[in-house]
């Protein structure tokens, strides 16, 4: 019908919710929360991250120092053990210097020249025979040069030869802590034609007394031949001249000595100090008998300092007093002369390490020194 009243078309949509500013407000708050956790997080996952490497970082450091620390340790430990296989073979080669047998080793490369004009001993000649690197070396000791003589006391060394070439041997080697068992005496001619002429070839032949055996002098012989002239060398002992009345003695300058005995013989002046130096006393009135134990205590490595009589001749027993130093010292000497008591006596005095006093149960192994008390 017409007069019908027409209905309202149904809308094809559903309204919308209404924006306005509450949906706004709660969009935004979450918007922030969402951000904010998320920047949170961020700086968590930076921070534990930090935290993760300086971890990382610490363990790594502990275990490198950890590392070097045992590292350190077992190095120490390395040196430790080294050190003293080092030390026990330098002690080991200590010792075994100090026998007997080595010096024996040592003192076949050496040769006293004694020249000889009348009687007395005008020079000596101490020879190194380097046979394996083809030199000789030597040094010339002047007839007045002022030593220690074994049994004589200090004196000029050419009036040693008057108590025998052993004496003259004794004193030389006392003096240059280098051992001499061989020894030849040629002309005075013969020795200083070999200075002059800066050769030893041939001395040997030319020798009035030894007492070295033919084998012994025939070896020499032919060591010193086998080496050229340009490879000897001859140098006079560094002296100072001391005018004393109508006498003129040679101070031996010690410096200079102990370079040439560094140089030659590897002698090391530096560790004289280690060498025991002893004083021997003659107990026993023998003539002569401090001299002859003198002579038979620097055969074997010890430095006689002085001879002397002691206060009085009654003494049945050798006497060794040991000073300064080991004990062992005297014990050494107790073997050499095969006699002797011990006792220890320490003493601040710095002139010798042992003294000796010579009773009369003391016997010489051969004859000696002669001449003289002491």
């Amino acid at each position: 019908m017409s007069d019908e009243i027409p209905r309202r078309a149904k809308p094809k949509h559903a309204p919308q919710m209404p924006s306005g500013y509450r949906a706004s407000r709660r969009g935004s708050s979450s918007s922030k929360s969402a951000k904010w956790a998320e920047r949170t997080h961020r700086v968590t996952s930076v921070f534990d991250g930090a935290v993760a490497t300086i971890r990382n970082i610490g363990y790594l450091a502990a275990l490198t120092l950890g590392g070097l620390l045992v590292l350190v340790l077992l190095l120490l430990l390395i040196a430790s053990v080294i050190n003293g296989i080092v030390r026990w073979n330098a002690l080991r080669s200590s010792a075994k210097s100090g026998t007997v047998a080595e010096l024996e080793r040592r003192s076949k490369e050496n040769l006293l020249v004694i020249g000889v004009d009348k009687g007395k001993a005008i020079g000596f000649l101490a020879l190194r025979i380097d046979q394996k690197g083809g030199q000789v070396f030597g040094i010339a000791i002047p007839d007045g040069a002022f030593i220690e003589v074994p049994g004589q006391g200090f004196e000029r060394v050419g009036d040693s030869y008057l108590a025998g070439a052993d004496v003259s041997m004794a004193a030389v080697s006392n003096y240059l802590t280098v051992p001499f068992h061989s020894y030849v005496t040629v002309p005075a001619e013969v020795y200083r034609d070999a200075l002059k002429r800066q050769t030893v070839a041939g001395i040997t032949a030319a020798h009035e007394e030894s007492n070295a055996s033919d084998t012994r002098l025939a070896g020499i012989s032919k060591a010193l031949a086998s080496i050229q002239q340009k490879n000897t060398a001859l140098v006079p002992l560094p002296v100072k001249p001391i005018k004393l009345g109508d006498q003129t003695y040679f101070e031996p300058q010690r410096s200079e000595v102990a370079d040439l005995l560094k140089a030659w013989w590897g002698v090391d002046a530096s560790k004289s100090s280690e060498v025991t130096r002893v004083i021997v006393y003659n107990g026993a009135g023998k003539p002569g008998v401090a001299g002859e134990a003198a002579q038979q205590l620097i055969r074997n490595g010890l430095r006689v300092v002085d001879t002397k009589n002691a206060n009085n001749f009654g003494y049945k027993q050798t006497i060794i007093v040991v000073q300064r130093g080991p004990v062992s010292q005297g014990n050494k000497i107790k073997s050499v002369l095969g006699v002797g008591i011990v006792k220890e006596q320490p003493s601040e005095q710095d002139v010798a390490d042992v003294i000796v006093i010579i009773g009369k149960d003391y016997t010489p192994p051969d004859q000696g020194a002669q001449g003289g008390t002491k």
